[in-house]
């Protein structure tokens, strides 16, 4: 049996079908998808997950070895080394996780050389669409070979060599993933940041990875905002000289001119009015800039692969840390590549000629591993998308299902919730029945938008991969699969293969059956981060040193009586009011049971008597009002919902909430607001800065008994 309880109690365990799940006590009900739609091509059973997780807990040498299989490796493992190797306990020695040891391999020949000798060659790799629907292209496998080829002689013609770090921050657009698989073909290390960071956060990342190549793009329009790439570029270069760091090399994408919105209309000769592009010249070194498509002209379209050690870096992504400081989050590419593979095929159960859509962007862990190395691992066809859910219109993300026959649909609740407030018709206007699998990452979904993706997007019909993962651990740990375990709305459900979960208390002892504590893993698996890119001791500190010997995810987790685990949130998102430990998504979850809230985010205030109180922002839906009766009905609904205790002080109208250009909700602006802090430091990653004065505008006096 899995460690998290017993999944055959989740068959008799009240299954219902489509829409007839209640909002309440959603922990016993199970939704179980009809079975035509829902039967898994690897895992046909809950006792075949259960056999298959069994034996990847107890033999992972001989799990792994199988997958494994299907992959080229130039060289295999030495006799006198051990297939796996590791260290969860600081008391006992340094951290160290070694999978494969010495065995030799490429993923770029992994992912595009191999799918090509398959046959794959004419196979579409990607469909790209742009931020305005006129705006489309594609490539196929064969000719995603010859360009990652092609750009991997650029980098090697500047002088970039294997283990040289190369950072990349660019806009969704095809020459992204075929920046990253060009430096992995070469063995140099890719450092991808956001294109909304700002900046200064672009110069952190640089400095630290000592990256002395940077890959950009003049620029990119999200929605109808115009973001100039190669500005913030010059900024963030700059900002690395003053810390003497020189970048050698800028690599530009010259994006905009091929643009549709961006077009000279030739019966005028004008421009478009809302562009700045051919009025506007991208500013350019010519000592160091170059033009991307200037490079890829003179370079040859054949590169053999660097064949690298299964242990050697083949990314590192940077994340916040507690400390303020981004840390660069290691991954290596054998274990990293394997674990990347195993986990898109299960999890999305995909067949060949499905069509896949992640509408993350790469510059995130999820486009890493569920946009460009797992689909690619698995001959794949996806769409790269680089638009917005609501432009043109808040049915672009079911126009671009129906225009390329989506099957596996993967996105974040707060888009969900987003698009939920604009009703049902954006969505039912559209016809999805190509849909199959529908997934969400990023957050804990919160049961009625959970039940809304499945009975409104997915028709009732598309089972629901809610996954639960971090940077960190390169890919999915604790997620459904589809057709073998029956979900609950808000379950991250049951670990993936060869992931071992427990929950502790607050002392570290191991909770057995149900019950709540802090989400660690008891054992390594191979897509796993190694290290904080030259900070082992913050490795350390971080995610070994509050519990020796296991892995501390920073969340807190519950088990319910049939080993159904329910993500509770970061335990830095976890406050204690009047003795009790409360976690804020549970009562965001809360709040939005309530028909007229769309969304939610709740963040602590200090309070004078209970320590911590709730100072909670809620968005409401089209046709309702904020008033005091509105307020004491939500506040009602969480005393109902969770306890007396959980209560909040404090809710205030948010006509919207300040969100990244991902969709991230940046609880910081929330906390500053609730204490009336006007210090907000850095929003540039913002998607909208003026939300804080439309916060701040609705922010009320805060009561004198939590001042």
């Amino acid at each position: 049996m899995p460690v998290t309880g017993n999944p055959e109690a989740n068959m008799s365990n009240g299954t219902v079908e489509s829409n007839s799940v209640p909002e309440q006590e959603n922990e016993s009900q199970v939704v179980k998808p009809p079975s035509e739609i829902s039967k898994n091509a690897y895992v046909k059973s809950l006792d075949e997950y259960e056999a298959m997780y069994k034996r990847s807990i107890s033999d992972p040498e001989g799990f792994w070895k199988d997958i494994l299989a299907d992959f080229h490796f130039q060289e295999k493992q030495a006799d006198d080394k051990s297939f796996l190797t590791y260290n969860f306990d600081i008391n006992k020695g340094p951290v160290s996780i070694k999978w494969l040891e010495g065995a030799k391999t490429n993923i770029s020949y992994n992912l595009l050389d191999r799918n090509v000798q398959k046959g794959l060659g004419d196979t579409i790799a990607f469909y790209w669409e742009g931020n305005d629907p006129k705006d489309e292209s594609k490539i196929t496998y064969g000719e995603l070979l010859k360009e990652v080829c092609k750009f991997a002689n650029v980098l090697k013609n500047l002088g970039v060599k294997k283990g040289d770090r190369v950072a990349i921050y660019m806009p969704m657009i095809m020459e992204l993933p075929i920046a990253m698989l060009g430096c992995a073909r070469i063995g140099a290390i890719h450092s991808i940041v956001f294109g909304g960071f700002s900046a200064d956060s672009l110069a952190d990342r640089m400095i630290d990875a000592q990256a002395t190549v940077l890959i950009t793009s003049d620029g990119v329009w999200r929605g109808e905002k115009i973001i100039h790439l190669k500005e913030i570029s010059d900024k963030a270069i700059a900002k690395c000289g003053d810390s003497n760091l020189d970048v050698k090399h800028c690599i530009v994408v010259n994006h905009l001119p091929r643009l549709a919105v961006n077009k000279v209309d030739e019966s005028t000769n004008q421009s478009p009015v809302k562009r700045k592009q051919f009025d506007y010249l991208t500013p350019f070194d010519e000592t160091r800039d170059k033009w991307y498509h200037e490079l890829i002209e003179k370079a040859d379209d054949v590169c053999p692969p660097e064949w690298v050690d299964a242990e050697d870096p083949l990314f590192m992504l940077y994340t916040s840390g507690s400390t303020g400081k981004p840390k660069g989050v290691l991954h290596t590419t054998a274990g990293y590549m394997v674990y990347a593979a195993t986990t898109f095929k299960y999890v999305f159960d995909y067949h060949p000629g499905d069509i896949y859509w992640c509408t993350a962007d790469i510059g995130w862990i999820t486009g890493h591993t569920y946009v460009t190395y797992g689909p690619l691992a698995n001959g794949a066809t996806s769409v790269i998308f680089e638009g917005t859910p609501f432009y043109p219109t808040n049915s672009r993300f079911w126009d671009v299902v129906d225009k390329y026959k989506v099957n596996q649909f993967y996105t974040a609740p707060t888009a969900i919730r987003s698009l939920m407030k604009f009703g049902d018709n954006f969505v039912k206007q559209c016809n999805r029945s190509s849909l199959k699998i529908l997934g969400t990452v990023g957050e804990p979904i919160n049961p009625e938008a959970w039940l809304w993706y499945y009975n409104v997007v997915g028709d009732g019909r598309c089972p629901i991969v809610d996954t639960y993962w971090q940077t960190e651990t390169g890919g999915h740990v604790i997620t459904p699969l589809p057709g073998a375990t029956p979900s609950k709305p808000g379950s991250a459900t049951f670990p993936f293969f060869g992931v071992l979960p427990v929950l502790l208390t607050e002392e570290g002892k191991e909770i057995e059956g149900p019950g709540e504590g802090y989400l660690v893993f008891k054992k390594p698996w191979p897509g796993m981060m190694r290290s904080v890119y030259g900070d082992h001791d913050r490795f350390e500190a971080t995610y070994f040193k509050r519990f020796p010997g296991y892995y501390f995810t920073g969340d807190g987790a519950k088990r319910d009586k049939d080993g159904y685990i329910w993500i509770t949130g970061r335990v830095d998102d976890m406050l204690n009011v009047s003795g009790h430990l409360l976690s804020t998504a549970q009562v965001e979850s809360a709040l939005i049971e309530h028909k007229a809230v769309a969304e939610s985010a709740a963040v602590a205030m200090p309070h004078k008597v209970k320590g911590e109180a709730l100072y909670c922002f809620v968005t409401l839906r089209d046709g309702f009002e904020f008033s005091s009766q509105l307020e004491g009905e939500l506040k009602l609904k969480v005393r109902e919902k969770i306890g007396a205790f959980a209560a909040p002080e404090v809710i205030q109208l948010a006509p919207a909430l300040p969100k990244t250009r991902s969709g991230k909700i940046m609880r910081r602006i929330l906390r500053k607001i609730a204490v009336g802090d006007s210090n907000f430091g850095d929003t540039s990653t913002l998607a909208d800065e003026s939300v804080i004065d439309l916060l701040l505008q609705h922010r009320p006096e805060a009561p004198a008994k939590v001042r």
